[in-house]
């Protein structure tokens, strides 16, 4: 890779075991850091509490998403019924809404279907191929038995000299610049 044209995307620091990255999350989380993640070979429950930041903004576009479906859902079928082709079969009002029912809930969990799955692509950053992690060389090993914890660039407490420092004095076997192409 390049260097010179290479943009700092944070610092990595590698650790041995579960117990050691989810110390450090804690400790990086207590110091104040808020734009980090880590990286393990198996899912670490107790460490994506740490990690985990402020609600997500999904459950209330999903319910945006299941409410324009249901009234769209009923307004076409009530416009189609009422306006469009009123027919009149076996006394029945035009706006039968029972018969709606059905139609209506179909669109309702359509609709918040479509925008559970487009909301989580968004708010992933998704589709993203590359990620600035891949330029760490030692990060192969986060698929075998290494554990790994990044903090951004981007985060406000960031400083290169301290962070780095900081991570070091929690007991990494290395620490890393990270790069983005």
């Amino acid at each position: 890779m390049d260097m010179r044209n290479a943009r700092l995307a944070g610092v990595m620091a590698e650790f041995d075991g579960p117990d050691k990255v989810l110390q450090a999350a804690k400790a990086v989380k207590k110091e104040g850091y808020r734009r980090f993640d880590a990286f393990t070979p198996y899912p670490i429950e107790e460490l994506n509490h740490v990690i985990a930041g402020e609600g997500s903004r999904l459950p209330l576009m999903v319910f945006l998403g299941g409410l324009f479906g249901c009234i769209g859902g009923f307004s076409l079928q009530y416009w189609i019924n009422v306006y469009a082709f009123p027919m009149n079969i076996g006394g029945r009002p035009l706006n039968s809404w029972p018969a709606f029912i059905v139609p209506t809930f179909e669109m309702t969990i359509l609709f918040a279907g479509i925008t559970a799955v487009l909301g989580m692509f968004a708010l992933n950053g998704l589709p993203h191929p590359h990620h600035p992690v891949f330029n760490v060389d030692r990060f192969a090993l986060a698929t075998n038995d290494k554990f790994f914890l990044w903090i951004q660039v981007e985060d406000e407490k960031f400083d290169l000299k301290k962070t780095r420092t900081f991570l070091e004095g929690l007991s990494s076997v290395a620490v890393s610049d990270v790069y983005d192409d």
